[in-house]
């Protein structure tokens, strides 16, 4: 256990890779209450930032898990959690934003960065308002050559550009913690279990470094 996260209230937000048992809603939910952080993740997929602000539909499917419940996972249309709704509920000291991979445009020639700005900022504008410490975590390498038409020249692309557009969360990088390919995936985006026990561990590392930088919130 880390004393420096003991108590801590962490909400994480993100896409696809927490709406999904095993996914990161298991391995970094896991891992940080580990560390004795009280823990509630939320998942969307498909959804971009802008998504856990203004009102929407998920078609995909959507997850949740709370502190050492199991996850609950729907897979029926249903309207996107809002970040204000989630604060105003759990008070966290932190909140985790995992998001990337729905805003890179992967198969598009170009990405749209004015749109991923403003994306990113209508997310990132909710959670400074609150005046909450938050952590940003950019997508990992994945795999090309799938059904998802990721490239690891996008995801490089994208990585360095979030690395600009987060502020005031800070910004943890996935690419640094393998290289391109070395975590395998299930359809060129999504990774096997293994991988995303890495991710989560990574993730993790990364939370912890922050934390004797962070205030509570209560």
């Amino acid at each position: 256990m880390n004393a420096l996260l003991a108590g801590f209230a962490i909400l994480i937000v993100g896409d696809s890779h927490m709406a999904t048992r095993d996914y990161l809603i298991t391995t970094l939910h896991d891992d940080l209450a580990a560390q004795g952080a009280v823990v509630h993740s939320y998942g969307m997929c498909g959804a971009s930032a802008g998504d856990w602000v203004s009102p929407a539909t998920i078609s995909c499917g959507r997850a949740e898990r709370h502190e050492s419940d199991e996850p609950q996972i729907e897979r029926s249309e249903s309207s996107a959690w809002k970040i204000d709704d989630l604060v105003a509920k759990h008070h966290p000291d932190l909140i985790v934003v995992e998001m990337g991979d729905t805003m890179a445009g992967y198969g598009q020639e170009t990405m749209s960065l004015a749109w991923i700005y403003q994306q990113v900022h209508l997310l990132t504008g909710r959670i400074a308002a609150r005046n909450i410490p938050c952590a940003w975590v950019g997508p990992p390498w994945g795999s090309e050559g799938s059904s998802y038409p990721k490239t690891f020249a996008r995801v490089k692309d994208m990585s360095e550009f979030l690395t600009t557009a987060v502020a005031p969360c800070h910004f943890i990088d996935s690419t640094r913690f393998s290289k391109p390919g070395e975590w395998p995936t299930i359809d060129g985006k999504h990774l096997t279990e293994n991988g995303y026990r890495a991710w989560g561990a990574d993730i993790t590392t990364a939370v912890d470094q922050l934390a004797s930088q962070l205030p509570r919130q209560r």
